[in-house]
């Protein structure tokens, strides 16, 4: 068998320039994905150039699963203090927001802020250093590559700011622990899932790629059940939910399961659909079964809606 050899492209050979040639591109919808499933986020673009205070971030996204902002800001060169500056900006303009400087190479110095602010801020920010290569094999087109030099520590800065407001209870601990095990599970898997970092709470959001929908999960210590959810949060809730049930109830039965309940919830601005087993959250030599059982729904969930 022939294997090939890689060859570095010059990123100004495929982008000329930052504004006028790399952000448009990144903004593309397969290449925002590529840049979404490296840092496991799946982002949706808003608007390039977007105003934030004195300065425009490149690209302004969206956090599919919890509907934070995200903001790009790239550098086709070796980090420099203009863009860190104004990252500081962005950074003190939002209450929630993560940040990705992408750049060929990061200053060691510059590499070290993004860890101090990933250290010093809580989980509200998150702060990644993405730098950026191309390749190509041959004759081949050039292929990017984006590669995280920094970014959050999600365990310890859940447990810092835990701390900081409350002592842990016994369940907090165990929820944070299972959405922890839950989490690397679905790494070993390879499964295509994306979620909200793990949090000391009973629930967990998943992402499914459309605004005001999204997949989560309930973990229930105290009742020993498990529940994964389809919730649809759109201004017209109701209505999406009737069309959605008028078209797809009996099929979601066959497909999903029998077991499979729809709920519009009239009292709520939700509607929801959902499917429930029984389990003992406490149990954790079962805990693989559980994640196995959660991976399997939500990715049949995902297909389905």
């Amino acid at each position: 068998m022939k294997i090939g050899k890689l060859d570095k492209v010059e990123l100004r050979e495929l982008w000329k320039g930052e504004a006028s040639d790399f952000t448009p591109w990144l903004a593309k919808d397969e290449n925002i994905k590529q840049l979404g499933d490296t840092i496991q986020i799946e982002l949706e673009v808003i608007e390039q150039e977007k105003n934030v205070g004195p300065f425009k971030a490149d690209i302004l996204c969206k956090n599919t699963i919890d509907d934070h902002y995200v903001l790009i800001e790239n550098q086709l060169e070796k980090t420099d203090h203009t863009h860190l500056g104004q990252i500081l900006t962005y950074a003190a303009g939002l209450d929630a927001v993560t940040i990705i400087w992408i750049a060929r190479q990061f200053r060691e110095e510059h590499r070290a802020t993004i860890d101090w602010l990933n250290r010093i801020t809580d989980e509200q920010f998150n702060f990644f250093g993405i730098e950026i290569e191309a390749y190509r094999i041959g004759d081949s087109p050039p292929a990017p590559l984006f590669q995280i030099v920094s970014k959050p520590n999600e365990w310890s800065r859940t447990i810092k700011s835990a701390a900081s407001t409350q002592e842990l209870t016994s369940t907090k601990v165990l929820n944070l622990e299972y959405w922890t095990a839950m989490k690397k599970y679905f790494e070993d898997q390879g499964t295509f899932l994306r979620h909200t970092k793990p949090l000391p709470q009973h629930w967990i959001y998943f992402a499914l790629g459309k605004s005001h929908f999204r997949l989560s999960v309930v973990s229930s210590v105290r009742d020993n059940f498990l529940r994964v959810e389809f919730l649809i949060t759109t201004e017209n809730s109701k209505e999406d939910f009737r069309r959605l049930k008028e078209k797809y109830e009996q099929q979601s039965y066959e497909q999903i399961s029998k077991d499979l309940i729809w709920d519009e919830i009239p009292e709520k601005k939700m509607s929801w659909v959902y499917l429930k087993k029984k389990a003992n959250i406490s149990d954790k030599s079962d805990w693989d079964n559980q994640h196995q059982w959660i991976m399997e729904t939500l990715e049949q969930f995902d297909r389905f809606f």
